[in-house]
């Protein structure tokens, strides 16, 4: 897989709608991720349920797990499938809300709406429309649906804000939502995102777990629990794939929710968006909370010094307890060599690490032993040389990964 960056977003929705045209004109051809009957049996789906589905509809599957376990498709709903493919969750939904339900299925490729509509007339399956159509602008009105289902569609689409903003508009209050889909442990964070085939190979789309989780609740979503996960890219065939997913911890989870009674302000939203707990979950994922611990050390080394001498100057006299501003520094230059230790178990490179611990001998001989800025200022700029090269490391790393670039010899 050679990376080609540089791709518009429309490209990336083309790419993806090439990939499922190619499931639904081929489904037995191979693919990077598992599809057909056998693939929705590991996932978890009942056999007496995949019995009831038409043998063109089980043999396109490309769902990422069971998203029915939230159980929130009841009798009588009015419910949506984004993402429906094949129509597996659509045609089973149908069979859940009975004759007074009806289940809108939706998906982004017309040759699997094409491929479902067409399933739906030969099998005289009532009850079911087809809508091509995108998760970011769903073509139906507010408030119009009792549940959504959704199976692996998520981490497909660009926007993901957007598409859960769109289904929260969609929904009726207290309406129920059930999906399944690709998370990643550790975010993806080198260049590549733009890149149509790294996104169909459902990791450089995916979110973490978390993430996924705050935006739903960002958007007014209540009670949304995770209720199973699977290593869904065991099943893959693809060495590559498999491989890639595993540097990025990928998984699929089923989770269920349900719409709040009311849309959340802009203020309680971005009071959401703005959670320190939640920035800090993210710098750690992103390998970046190394740069955050030596900002954090050189702030409370200069920035305190800087505050000592104009504090004064404003009327104001400051005590300064100098061993509790030493300890201060000292603890954020240990917590900057830690996480530079922690690179090791991803790219094995030890010089980041031994440039760091120069750099925090240094500091700590200056604070303790015998003060000389200059060893201070040294100290500093090793540990500014240490973490700069290994969130660089990282990188090249997650690149390796992705096949963006040639593995070193002997690297897994």
């Amino acid at each position: 897989m050679v990376a080609i960056l540089g791709y518009s977003r429309p490209q990336i929705l083309a790419a993806v709608q090439q990939m499922y045209t190619a499931v639904a004109d081929s489904p037995a051809s191979p693919f990077h991720f598992p599809v057909g009957d056998e693939a929705s049996r590991r996932l978890g789906y009942p056999p007496e349920q995949l019995a009831q589905l038409p043998p063109e509809v089980r043999d396109a599957f490309a769902g990422v797990g069971y998203p029915f376990r939230a159980e929130a498709v009841r009798r009588g709903d009015r419910v949506l499938d984004i993402g429906a493919g094949a129509g597996n969750d659509a045609l089973i939904a149908c069979q859940l809300v009975g004759p007074q339900g009806r289940v809108i299925a939706l998906d982004l490729t017309a040759a699997m709406t094409r491929r479902l509509q067409q399933a739906s007339e030969r099998h005289a399956i009532d009850r079911l429309g087809v809508v091509q159509g995108s998760a970011e602008q769903l073509p139906l009105p507010d408030a119009s649906i009792d549940s959504i289902t959704s199976n692996g569609a998520l981490n497909l689409v660009p926007d993901k804000r957007r598409a859960v903003a769109e289904m929260f508009r969609v929904l009726k209050p207290h309406g129920r939502v059930q999906l399944a889909d690709v998370v990643i442990h550790r975010p993806v964070s080198v260049d590549c995102h733009e890149d149509p085939r790294l996104w169909v190979e459902c990791v450089v789309g995916a979110t973490v777990k978390e993430e996924l989780i705050a935006l739903f609740e960002e958007a007014g979503f209540e009670d949304v629990s995770v209720l199973g996960s699977h290593d869904y890219f065991a099943l893959s065939p693809s060495d590559q794939t498999r491989e890639v997913a595993a540097g990025f911890g990928a998984h699929s989870v089923e989770i269920g929710m349900r719409r709040g009674g009311s849309t959340p302000s802009g203020l309680q939203r971005w009071g959401r968006r703005l959670d320190p707990r939640r920035w800090l979950r993210r710098w750690y994922r992103r390998g970046l909370l190394g740069l955050l611990a030596f900002a954090l050390a050189l702030l409370s080394c200069y920035g305190t010094l800087v505050l000592a001498v104009l504090m004064p100057l404003l009327g104001v006299h400051l005590a300064l307890d100098e061993g509790l501003w030493a300890g201060a520094i000292a603890t954020f230059v240990l917590l900057t060599l830690v996480v530079l230790a922690s690179g090791l178990r991803m790219h094995r490179r030890p010089w980041p690490v031994l440039v760091g611990l120069a750099g925090t001998f240094l500091v700590l001989y200056a604070l303790f032993v015998d003060y000389s800025v200059l060893v201070e200022l040294g100290g500093f700029v090793l540990l500014a040389g240490a973490v700069a090269w290994d969130i660089r490391e990282r990188r090249r790393h997650e690149a390796r990964v992705l096949g963006l670039t040639d593995r070193k010899p002997g690297e897994q």
